[in-house]
């Protein structure tokens, strides 16, 4: 099982903070791919994505025990 942990819009969105999911093996594409599109959140190729609390790419592998946070982009001012 991999844990996704959802933050500020996302979580709107999802209308949850956490969900587990079978993942292991693959790619965070297609983790966004199947689950970021099954709530209809759009942009996913904004959003920042981290695994055991660093970053990485679109290429990275899940496995078991993953903790995944998707994280939207923040503006400034």
């Amino acid at each position: 099982m991999v844990d996704l942990l959802f933050f500020a819009e996302l979580q709107e969105s999802v209308g949850k903070e956490k969900i587990s999911v079978e993942a292991a093996g693959m790619t965070v594409q297609e983790l966004k791919n199947t689950y970021l599109r099954k709530y209809d959140i759009q942009n996913t190729e904004n959003v920042m994505v981290a695994i055991n609390e660093e970053y990485v790419t679109d290429n990275s592998i899940l496995v078991d025990g993953d903790v995944v946070a998707f994280i939207p982009p923040v503006s400034g001012g």
